[in-house]
C-alpha cells in the first residue's frame, strides 16, 4: 500500500498517539480524516475534523456516511478507567468493551463497505501488548477488552481478505501519552511508534509489533500461563 495515495480515517485523533498518526499520514502524502468527540480540538494542519464518538452508532454511521472515499481505517479511539474485573464498577467495565470492542467493530461495520466499493485497502486496529498479559492490577477491564479486540482483529482478518481489505493489529506496550500520565515503567515515544505501525500497514503486515515487550509477550504465548506467569505455581 502506498501510503500517499490513501484516504486514511483516524479515530481519537485529537491527541495522544491517534494525532501523531494523523500527523506521520500527513506527511507521508496521505488526506487524513481526523475523529473525535469534539472536533474543535483537532489542531492537525491539512486534517479534517469530524465529530465522532464511537460509542454513539449514529455519530458512527454520520462519520461514514461523511468519509465515502476512505481506504485506510485506523482504529485508535480508547479508553482506561483503571477499572479491575472482580470488584471494579461494572459501568467503567462496560466503557472498555463499548470503546475498545463494540466502538471498533461499529466503526468496522460501518466502513468496510466504504473500503470494498473503492477497491480494497487495510484497516489496522490499535491493540496493546495487555491484550496477551494481565498484571492481576488496575489495568483488569482494558486488558480484557483489548484481548477481546485482539480475538475481533483475527476473526474479521479472515472475514475481509477475500474483499481485498487487509485486518492488521498493532501491538505496543506503554507509550508516553495522557491515557499513560500515571503509569510508572518504561514508555515508548508515540512519534517513533505512529513511524513504525505505518511501516507496517504500508508493508503490508498483518501484526505489527511494535516494541520489545510486544516481541517477548509473543514469544511467551507458547509457553503457556507458566511462561507468561511464572508466579503461579
Amino acid at each position: 500500500m502506498n501510503i500517499s495515495q490513501q484516504v486514511a480515517f483516524v479515530t481519537g485523533a485529537n491527541r495522544g498517539f491517534g494525532r501523531h498518526l494523523a500527523l506521520e499520514l500527513i506527511s507521508r502524502g496521505a488526506k487524513v480524516y481526523a475523529g473525535a468527540r469534539n472536533p474543535q480540538s483537532i489542531d492537525i494542519p491539512g486534517a479534517i475534523p469530524v465529530k465522532l464518538d464511537i460509542t454513539n452508532p449514529q455519530e458512527v454511521a454520520a462519520a461514514a456516511m461523511a468519509a465515502q472515499d476512505v481506504t485506510l481505517l485506523i482504529n485508535n479511539a480508547g479508553s482506561a478507567t483503571g477499572a479491575t474485573l472482580l470488584d471494579g464498577d461494572l459501568d467503567q467495565i462496560q466503557l472498555e468493551f463499548n470503546t475498545h470492542f463494540f466502538g471498533t467493530l461499529s466503526m468496522i461495520r460501518n466502513f468496510a463497505p466504504i473500503l470494498i466499493n473503492n477497491g480494497g485497502g487495510s484497516i489496522l486496529n490499535i491493540l496493546s501488548a495487555l491484550s496477551w498479559f494481565s498484571s492481576g492490577g488496575s489495568e483488569g477491564a482494558y486488558s480484557a477488552a483489548k484481548a477481546a479486540a485482539w480475538a475481533m482483529t483475527n476473526e474479521l482478518r479472515l472475514n475481509l481478505y477475500p474483499q481485498n481489505v487487509r485486518v492488521a493489529g498493532l501491538h505496543v506496550g506503554f507509550m508516553d501519552t495522557d491515557m499513560t500520565s500515571g503509569v510508572e515503567a518504561p514508555k515508548s515515544n508515540p512519534a517513533d511508534i505512529a513511524k513504525i505501525a505505518i511501516d507496517g500497514i504500508e508493508s503490508g503486515s498483518f501484526e505489527i509489533l511494535a516494541d520489545e515487550p510486544s516481541r517477548q509477550l509473543q514469544r511467551a504465548l507458547a509457553g503457556g500461563v507458566a511462561a507468561i506467569y511464572p508466579q503461579l505455581k
